[in-house]
């Protein structure tokens, strides 16, 4: 048996150098706490690796089994987690104060349509030039943007207004 080594910290064979080792056999079962040499022996004995799968355990627990097997395990797993996981986006919808009603109900089921697939929505209202005069009146624009999707969406910031623009999510 010849040493490998891995690069997520996984110790096998003589790499282990504890006193005092938790044996879990190929099958799963366990064969209860021994010196690591012992445990060496019974994994050459099965022609297997020793491999040190919780080294933050007292004792540590080692198993008995193929590394590559191990590994190839290892790696089916993390894709299957891979697989489940949702990636939340953030997308944004720009306003302006002086928005018509008809574009106002457009960027609404835009938002909608978002917030329906699982994404948080950014609502930006920017103000330019003169329209920075009016910003406490221009506040009622997002709370009218956030009636209109009360249904399907909670509002996680409310409107605070950063530089020149009015944000909220």
């Amino acid at each position: 048996m010849e040493v490998r080594s891995i690069s997520n910290e996984l110790m096998i064979n003589e790499q282990i150098r504890d006193k005092e080792v938790r044996v879990i056999s190929e099958s799963g079962e366990q064969l209860g706490v021994m010196s690591s040499k012992e445990a060496m022996k019974l994994a050459e004995e099965a022609g297997v690796d020793l491999i040190k799968i919780a080294p933050t355990a007292k004792p540590p627990v080692c198993k008995i089994m193929d590394f590559g097997k191990y590994r190839y395990e290892q790696a089916r797993r993390e894709k299957e987690a891979k697989k489940k996981q949702k990636t939340i986006e953030v997308k944004e919808v720009r306003l302006s104060p002086n928005i018509d009603t008809n574009d106002l109900n457009t960027k609404v089921n835009m938002a909608r349509k978002f917030l329906t697939k699982g994404d948080k929505v950014k609502v930006t209202l920017r103000f330019r030039g003169r329209e920075l005069a009016h910003v406490n009146t221009s506040k009622t624009i997002l709370d009218e943007f956030a009636e209109a999707l009360s249904d399907v969406a909670v509002v996680e910031k409310p409107a605070k207004f950063e530089g020149r623009s009015m944000i909220m999510f």
